[in-house]
């Protein structure tokens, strides 16, 4: 009988990891080795236990499941995360795709689908959910989309707090930065997508498929 194949769940909400623990588990090769609520248990519990896969939402506290996938990876470059997000914008699934994660389907996807991912990514196989195929295949906004491409995982972390209404003081609370650091950040955010305001950010932001 082959090794179970062994998933670290990442995801604030523990309701929601509970739900997925139950959905995995009902499937004999699975078993949920850990779950952790933000990047830094999950970095622990990855050193820790080296999952055969990690599933990680992008909206997590204190940094993104993007920025996260980017330091299991440098961990250890053989580490095969799933990203499981409510995103389908074809510029999260890119900032994911470059920063090492194996897999990306979005919470819309049917059960089933998770449990097929998880099992595609644990081979090392690439794994699209369909929403997410269909996004990547109708991109729009190319000059503005390779713009976003441009800004580095915290700026892109930050653009997307700014085009969601949260104010500098509310970013740097939840991301643990200062307020000059917050400040220099947005600067290079709009110097690089040719803004003025937040206003013109947001509409950069739903032009490109990113909604607020």
């Amino acid at each position: 009988m082959s090794e179970p194949i062994t998933v670290l769940l990442v995801d604030d909400h523990a309701v929601v990891r509970e739900g997925y623990r139950r959905l995995l588990e009902r499937d004999p090769r699975i078993i949920v080795c850990a779950e952790a609520p933000n990047p830094e248990q999950a970095y622990r519990d990855f050193a820790r236990l080296r999952p055969a896969v990690a599933v990680v939402d992008i909206g997590l506290p204190g940094s993104s499941g993007i920025e996260l996938t980017r330091r299991l990876l440098a961990r250890d470059n053989s580490a095969k995360v799933l990203i499981f997000s409510m995103h389908d914008e074809g510029i999260f699934v890119r900032k994911a795709l470059e920063a090492g994660a194996t897999g990306y389907i979005t919470k819309a996807s049917a059960p089933e689908v998770l449990v097929e991912a998880v099992c595609a990514v644990a081979l090392g196989q690439r794994y699209l959910s369909r929403d997410v195929t269909r996004t990547l295949g109708s991109e729009v906004s190319v000059g503005e989309a390779d713009a976003l491409n441009a800004l580095s995982p915290r700026e892109f972390e930050i653009f997307t707090l700014i085009v969601g209404g949260h104010s500098p003081l509310a970013i740097g609370e939840r991301l643990r930065l200062s307020a000059k650091t917050v400040a220099n950040l947005q600067t290079s955010i709009r110097h690089k997508l040719g803004a003025t305001n937040s206003a013109q950010l947001a509409r950069i932001a739903a032009r490109c498929g990113i909604a607020n």
